[in-house]
């Protein structure tokens, strides 16, 4: 089937003037197919295959919900895991303002088939919660029949579900259109958009809106991939570069081949249950290495390659959060103690170099010790290797990148939501070091104060489910005064707000 037939709307051409008219034709067809009347008009095939599929799923026509698999205070972090929260914003902007206009609801899914998002016209969620239409219910064509969001899912094309086209009769005066997300790394289906609402208020025009805003999700999502390729590649070519005659590629965390050396690698890798060594589909056996952002490979034996000269070494410093401080280091992974960590992340604020006496005064303030000071990056040598932390004065030499570092600059670029992005929580929150504890509190002020003066919702909301903001009685009130009516995220940030109040 060609993409331009897959996203072509299958709708019944009808509802529009004479909906009501056509509504009572589907139930006549509905009753005779699932009764022992005769049938004068047969269901479109679409929805017959889907009755078939929904009946041999033990789908009781007369049952009234869907069933319900994701409590109210479970949403919050599924939704902010899930790859569609980052496509949230375009939908709302394609889709919700025409939502409210029409009185019709958005609703978004996973790829099962639990909505995970509603939003829309404020008058409808009364008639749509007594009917199981909200965040948290499974609309799978065999948990619900056949349905605008579980049949277009099922056969991964955009559909319209009209009236007593449903299985189940609660939603004969319903009318649904739906279209499927797919993921432009792996190809899979992440979820489906669509818009439902009473029969009297839809337009066939729907069907195709809500087929190109998916297409546009899925254009954004392509976009960011390329960006995070790009960042990855970025970060990371020094570290293939340091392979030296082995053969090696940079592979992101789905497995896709970014950057073969030499050629000749597939455009995959299964490394699924991975953890040291992977065979490739040729049979060949790769080394597997953890990179901040993927993975680096290389081959196990070593085959000659053409001459280069030498590349500096390459350094990833992921510092922020609770986690222990590591790093990677040309491909290898590195735990580090708190004392190595304080002092890479000196020599990455100061690139000019330290001597030990300005090193021990930077991070210990008056009681800093330059023999001991020396000592500590004597150690620190041992785990980075004298060619990453160079001598008179102390220096990092080579590609070195940092979570903070990253953080810190796009606060300084206004980019707040990358900002937010490369941090994962305080910097090294156990350091008492004078220059870790300023540079700390610089990153968690300027976050804050970032983004409490964008006004957007969603990065507040994505902030106070951040460990930055997830304490900050603040950052939730505002996002309380910032959402609108009927968001279905007001209740679990109200919640959390009095929790923290109470304390």
């Amino acid at each position: 089937m060609s993409r331009s037939a897959r996203h072509r709307p299958s709708c019944p051409g009808v509802p529009g003037d004479d909906a009501a008219a056509h509504a009572r034709q589907l139930a006549e067809t509905f009753d005779a197919v699932l009764g022992s009347s005769p049938v004068r008009r047969a269901p479109r095939p679409l929805v017959s295959a889907s009755w078939a599929r929904s009946v041999a799923a033990r789908v009781d026509p007369d049952r009234r919900t869907p069933p319900v698999v994701h409590a109210p205070d479970e949403l919050r972090d599924i939704r902010s895991a899930h790859p569609l929260n980052a496509v949230m914003p375009l939908l709302r902007h394609s889709l919700v303002g025409i939502a409210e206009e029409g009185v019709h609801l958005l609703l978004v899914t996973d790829a099962a088939g639990h909505v995970l998002w509603r939003e829309g016209a404020g008058q409808l969620f009364g008639p749509a919660d007594r009917v199981g239409l909200f965040p948290g219910t499974n609309w799978s064509e065999a948990a619900i029949g056949t349905n605008a969001m579980g049949t277009t899912l099922a056969v991964d094309a955009p559909v319209q579900i009209h009236s007593a086209e449903h299985l189940v009769r609660t939603y004969h005066s319903w009318t649904c259109v739906a279209a499927p997300v797919h993921d432009p790394d792996t190809g899979a289906t992440l979820g489906a958009v669509d818009v439902s609402g009473p029969l009297r208020t839809m337009h066939s025009s729907l069907a195709q809106l809500v087929a190109t805003t998916a297409r546009l999700a899925e254009s954004e999502l392509r976009a960011r991939m390329a960006v995070a390729d790009q960042r990855f590649l970025l970060r990371n070519t020094p570290h293939l570069a340091q392979l030296g005659r082995a053969a090696g590629a940079l592979v992101t965390p789905t497995g896709r081949v970014l950057a073969p050396d030499p050629s000749g690698w597939p455009e995959r890798v299964d490394l699924d249950g991975a953890t040291e060594r992977a065979l490739l589909p040729d049979g060949r056996e790769v080394l597997v290495e953890p990179l901040a952002e993927g993975w680096l490979l290389r081959t196990a034996e070593q085959t000659p390659r053409a001459t280069r000269p030498p590349r500096a070494a390459a350094l990833s410093l992921r510092f922020t959060g609770n986690r222990t401080p590591s790093a990677v280091l040309d491909g290898r992974l590195v735990s580090l103690p708190l004392r190595a960590a304080e002092i890479l992340t000196a020599l990455v604020l100061h690139p000019e170099g330290l001597t030990a006496e300005q090193l021990g005064y930077l991070l210990y303030g008056d009681d800093g010790n330059q023999t001991t000071v020396r000592v500590q990056v004597r150690r620190l040598r041992t785990l980075v290797g004298g060619d990453v932390l160079r001598t008179r004065p102390y220096r990092l030499a080579g590609a070195v990148d940092s979570d903070f570092g990253s953080a810190r600059r796009a606060l300084r670029a206004g980019q707040v939501a990358a900002a937010l992005r490369a941090c994962a929580g305080p910097l090294l929150p156990r350091s008492d070091a004078t220059e870790i504890r300023q540079l700390r509190e610089e990153l968690t002020a300027g976050l804050r104060s970032a983004v409490l003066a964008t006004g957007d919702v969603d990065l507040l909301h994505a902030f106070v489910a951040h460990p930055q903001g997830e304490d900050d009685l603040d950052a939730h009130d505002r996002l309380l005064a910032l959402l609108p009516a009927g968001d279905p995220r007001a209740g679990a940030v109200a919640l959390r707000a009095e929790r923290l109040r109470a304390e």
